[in-house]
């Protein structure tokens, strides 16, 4: 079995090539990644390096939107691709938008086309809770109206799902989105909230809270995301029938909430952190930003009917387990 990963240097992709030799010892994993300097490149070469430890394991240093990963393709004969490669970061999209064009955009439809092309069992790509952007619906449901984004990268990411049913619907070709939420642990991405809040307690900085700390998020676990997505990618049935999903389709096409189910106040998550850490937060409240959100919450019955799925990872236990790594990782005493 050859499975493509896209993003595999990234924090989510990482996570799912080690989940994946974890469930399939014989496959093999054909990373593609860019590694840009949106965040700290060294963080995701020392993931690379973890990865290519494992000899069932092939790199590409690629651009998403290059046409040549279809030498790629067609030499190791993908069987499954898992699209998680993006130009990632809401306030990011507001200083470069066409970064989030040429891989959001570009880049997803290169290869979301080559896929298809190459006759690939099952396309897998990463959304995002982005997409509800103004849903004052909560908690947040696949049957919600997500036509209104409020941030680029939020579009883009609905364009992908638009994109991804227009080629179910054409060439009856399977496709599965995920809408991740705000997902978190060790190995994590530095511009994500629960990193930057480490970050500024250990290095006794300032943290700026948003909305004045009226703020919420749906922090969910990177082993619930990662394992399941390793357990349902090669498995995962398409009936054809009506789907939860707005402007209901008959193409073999799906999308599902992935979160923890159970939203976590900014100030809870402040006093879990200086707890945890024996350390105070120095805060700045400030306004809303644009393109941000208050609340993320996703509702999961759906992909609970479908796979079973519920997150077993509490926001103790997933910041316990963050603050150990974060710590290892950057030589610091608790």
């Amino acid at each position: 079995m050859n499975i493509l990963v896209t993003g595999c240097a990234g924090f989510v992709g990482f996570h799912t090539c080690l989940q994946i030799f974890k469930k399939y010892k014989t496959a093999n994993i054909i990373g593609i990644d860019i590694l840009n300097d949106y965040y700290d490149v060294n963080l995701k070469k020392n993931r690379l390096k973890i990865l290519i430890k494992n000899k069932n394991f092939f790199f590409f240093k690629k651009d998403i939107s290059d046409k040549n990963i279809s030498k790629i393709f067609q030499k190791h004969k993908i069987d499954y691709v898992i699209h998680l490669a993006a130009q990632a970061g809401v306030r990011y999209s507001l200083k470069n938008p066409y970064a989030y064009s040429k891989s959001n955009l570009d880049g997803f439809l290169n290869i979301i086309e080559l896929s298809k092309k190459f006759n690939i069992k099952n396309f897998l790509y990463a959304s995002s809770s982005s997409v509800y952007g103004a849903n004052k619906k909560i908690p947040f449901s696949e049957k919600h109206n997500v036509d209104h984004p409020l941030s680029l990268y939020g579009a883009t990411k609905r364009a992908n799902e638009l994109i991804a049913h227009a080629y179910s619907y054409m060439f009856n070709f399977k496709t599965t989105g995920l809408r991740f939420f705000t997902v978190y642990g060790p190995w994590g991405r530095p511009d994500m909230a629960m990193y930057i809040f480490l970050d500024a307690i250990f290095k006794n900085k300032k943290i700026d809270l948003f909305n004045f700390g009226k703020m919420s998020r749906d922090f969910t676990y990177i082993d619930d995301v990662s394992i399941f997505i390793s357990e349902i990618f090669t498995n995962i049935n398409y009936s054809k029938k009506k789907f939860n999903f707005p402007n209901n389709s008959k193409a073999p096409f799906q999308i599902f909430n992935i979160g923890n189910n159970n939203p976590c106040n900014l100030f809870d998550l402040i006093k879990k952190i200086e707890k945890k850490t024996k350390r105070k937060f120095k805060i700045n409240l400030s306004e809303m930003q644009k393109g941000d959100v208050r609340s993320t919450y996703a509702d999961i019955k759906n992909i609970y009917k479908k796979f079973k799925y519920k997150p077993k990872t509490s926001i103790d236990i997933g910041l316990n387990n963050f603050i150990t790594w974060y710590c290892e990782y950057n030589k610091i005493n608790l």
